[in-house]
């Protein structure tokens, strides 16, 4: 066996490794019903989330950074089967290079043909059509995954953002815990709010799952610029918060569990693109909010005759103790996506918890504090 022939033989498998390789990098990504964090798929969303930051870290307003950010998400979806196919089309030149289909021309005219199914090149010999089969059947594949999917990409954002909708009619634009607090209590529906905590609570599940799953949905932005998924998120947490601890109604656990679902979620997203966060904080950690920011809140919601509890002081600590759980996730996702300003969100968040210097880490991590 000469030098030249194990060159080749060596070529062969390397082709065949990239083609697993990205094979194995679709399925996990559209196929596999649960978060894997692929190291292909990671890099492409990467390396389009770094092209598109810069750009919009150029924009000197935020409707100008809006725009730029909300081509983010759907060109990292269509760019991912574009390096899939260039991969596969690389992997099979080198395979065919390796069964002595010389020059490299030719073998690269082949994969191209056999990749698109357009039949202007032919193999000759059985080792070489097998591999021609299989190149059109990985190609035609790949377009039918992606094809497959986009309903469901484009389902499970629909979702999303019909919730993000409506809360606009009771918490505001931009979106405000105080204000859904105070429309609440107009309608005399303070007392009532379970629904809604049920509500979000199945909300939160549900992007805990898609968002992860199919990670590119967090970069999807709302059709209206001053909505987002992030900065709805945390106002549904902090009203729930704000009912949990300062509100004088009766105690409903449909808010705990809400805030509970929020936080699990949020921490499992960040997790997934390495934004890091403590796994198990105290009640009496340092949150984003100040003490002076709380009680101005509750000295705006006593104005219009919202109840509050006596002890504001030991409102405040629990307050704290809830909040502690989601607000560093929060305020990095929002980061993350520039979310539209919001209080006590997108409007600390740059400030608050600066993004590391690459967008996520190699591997995720998703910790449920217990």
């Amino acid at each position: 066996m000469t030098n030249f022939t194990i060159v080749r033989g060596l070529v062969f498998l390397a082709g065949a490794y990239l083609v697993g390789m990205t094979l194995s990098s679709a399925i996990q990504t559209f196929v596999l019903p649960r978060s894997a964090n692929v190291r292909l798929t990671r890099w492409i969303v990467q390396s389009v989330y770094f092209v598109f930051r810069v750009r919009a870290g150029r924009a000197r307003t935020y409707e100008s950074r809006d725009h730029v950010m909300a081509l983010l998400g759907p060109s990292a979806l269509l760019i991912q089967p574009l390096v899939w196919v260039t991969l596969v089309l690389l992997g099979y030149t080198a395979m065919y290079w390796g069964l002595e289909l010389t020059p490299w021309e030719l073998a690269f005219r082949l994969s191209g043909g056999s990749l698109l199914t357009l039949g202007f090149a032919t193999a000759e010999g059985l080792p070489a059509t097998i591999l021609v089969f299989t190149e059109a059947t990985i190609g035609l594949g790949l377009i039918a995954l992606l094809i497959a999917y986009l309903p469901a990409i484009y389902g499970a954002f629909s979702r999303r953002e019909t919730a993000v909708a409506m809360l606009e009619i009771r918490a505001g634009s931009p979106p405000s815990a105080t204000t859904l607090i105070l429309r609440a209590h107009r309608l005399n529906r303070l007392q009532h709010l379970s629904e809604l905590w049920l509500n979000w609570e199945y909300w939160f599940t549900e992007i805990e799952e898609s968002h992860t799953s199919l990670s590119v949905l967090v970069f999807f932005r709302s059709p209206q610029a001053n909505r987002s998924w992030v900065t709805a998120a945390g106002t549904v947490l902090d009203a729930a918060a704000l009912a949990a601890s300062t509100l004088e109604i009766p105690r409903d656990v449909q808010a705990d569990l809400c805030i509970r679902s929020g936080y699990l979620a949020l921490r499992r997203i960040a997790a997934y693109f390495g934004i890091p966060y403590e796994s198990d904080p105290q009640p009496d950690d340092p949150i984003s909010i100040s003490k002076e920011e709380y009680l101005a809140a509750c000295e705006t919601l006593a104005r219009q005759g919202v109840p509050l509890v006596d002890d504001l002081e030991e409102g405040w600590r629990n307050f704290r103790g809830w909040r502690v759980n989601y607000d560093v996730p929060l305020l990095g996702l929002a980061a993350l996506t520039m979310a539209p300003y919001a209080p006590w969100i997108s409007d600390r968040s740059l400030r608050a918890v600066p993004l590391p210097r690459q967008p996520w880490h190699e591997e995720a991590r998703a910790e449920d504090a217990g």
